[in-house]
């Protein structure tokens, strides 16, 4: 387990120097605001600790995988886990006043170096501010923003108190360069380092469970992690499925649901028509990814997670009505994030007033038998993980050297 950064007094940093056998530990100051960015920074103090020549204590902000690294966080994490603009507003006070918090005990702390990662939202005016009390601490940023997607102009505006960005999709540095942002790495999406684990999964226990026929093909379908993209994607994904269990043709249908919204999705399910069952769990997930012949998905990060499991996908996504017009401000030729790190589209995308069962059934039914649109992407998954593979190494390795770089500590 990682040694503790207390808030520095002399007595405590000579307590904690004499406990590392008279050797100056690195301090570390490491904040989240989000559940995926704890676990980002888990993998990062593990990979730190191995890296580093001298021992390293940390301090800051995290969830429970920080924690269990050995990081005692300033306060519980989910005090300012807040999803959505409405929510955010709402919640603004609180916020802004954990966040003036972290900055007083980042400060106070006297740390070598501060690492935020992901929540731009919450970590950037954290690091605003400690950099404009202490314009000596190095800052780096684990996880770009998406200004390739979205107001480009923040990659410039980050340059003041960001030394450095670690990237998680490939295209990323270029993106900064053209941008005007701070200079930025790519350090491979975490994704690669469970590559292993995933391969490693049996899906026997799932074809056991629900008695999967193997001449029935599996659809796994994913309506998104927000109530609103499942209010508004189950819909059409419904009229698919009954589009492509017309005739005699049989289907089996997987859907991954966080217990949170099992039971919108199960009463919402409950009158397809190919059976439909619902899995919970990281393991039962990537089961249904590989046995699955295809996806039919909202658009996210789990396009990413498809890909790495080699699943052929359809993507949907539908927006709020009022939120249409704003989709002339997004700056990609496509939201799938695959897509993006193939650079073309490969992987058939319908938004909005194409999102309709017509047409995603027309996309997926290719893909649940031996085509030629089935062997397109199939070839595209593989490209993918070559394109998000490193070198040598890990991801979380590859960051903590980064880190290291910053402090001529390597």
């Amino acid at each position: 387990m990682a040694a503790e950064m207390a808030h520095p007094a002399p007595a405590a940093v000579a307590a904690n120097e004499a406990a590392a056998g008279g050797e100056r530990p690195l301090r570390v100051y490491i904040v989240t605001g989000e559940h995926s960015g704890d676990a980002l920074g888990a993998r990062l103090m593990t990979a730190l600790r191995a890296a580093s020549p001298r021992p390293v204590l940390f301090a800051g902000l995290g969830g429970h995988a920080m924690e269990a690294e050995g990081l005692r966080s300033l306060f519980p994490l989910d005090e300012v886990v807040v999803m959505g603009p409405v929510a955010i507003l709402k919640a603004y006070p609180r916020l802004r006043r954990r966040a003036l918090e972290v900055v007083a005990a980042c400060v106070a702390a006297d740390p070598d170096i501060l690492v935020i990662v992901d929540a731009p939202e919450f970590t950037h005016p954290i690091a605003k501010r400690v950099r404009k009390a202490r314009p000596d601490i190095p800052i780096v940023d684990y996880v770009s923003p998406t200004v390739w997607a979205w107001r480009p102009g923040r990659a410039r505006k980050m340059r003041p108190y960001v030394d450095h960005l670690m990237a998680l999709l490939p295209f990323e540095p270029a993106a900064h360069e053209r941008l005007g942002g701070p200079p930025c790495t790519y350090v491979g999406h975490p994704l690669v380092e469970r590559k292993a684990w995933i391969d490693s999964l049996d899906t026997a226990p799932l074809v056991e469970r629900f008695a999967l026929e193997p001449e029935v093909p599996v659809l796994v379908v994913l309506p998104g992690s927000r109530t609103s993209e499942i209010e508004r994607l189950l819909g059409p994904f419904g009229e698919t499925v009954a589009r492509l269990t017309q005739g005699e043709r049989k289907l089996n249908v997987l859907i991954p649901a966080v217990p949170r919204h099992a039971e919108r999705i199960a009463l919402a399910t409950a009158g397809w028509a190919a059976p439909t069952w619902l899995i919970n769990g990281e393991e039962d997930k990537f089961r249904a990814f590989k046995l699955a012949r295809a996806a039919l998905a909202a658009s996210g990060t789990v396009t990413l997670e498809l890909a790495v499991a080699g699943t052929p996908m359809v993507v949907a996504y539908k927006v709020e009505p009022l939120a249409v017009p704003l989709r002339f401000l997004v700056k990609v030729p496509s939201i799938v994030l695959a897509n993006l790190v193939l650079g073309q589209s490969v992987f058939p995308e319908f938004i909005q007033q194409d999102c309709t069962a017509e047409k995603l059934a027309a996309a997926v039914e290719p893909l649940l038998v031996d085509s030629p649109a089935r062997l397109v992407q199939l070839q595209g998954l593989a490209a993918i993980e070559e394109r998000l593979s490193l070198p040598a190494g890990t991801p979380s390795g590859a960051a903590a050297h980064v880190v290291l770089a910053q402090l001529g500590a390597e």
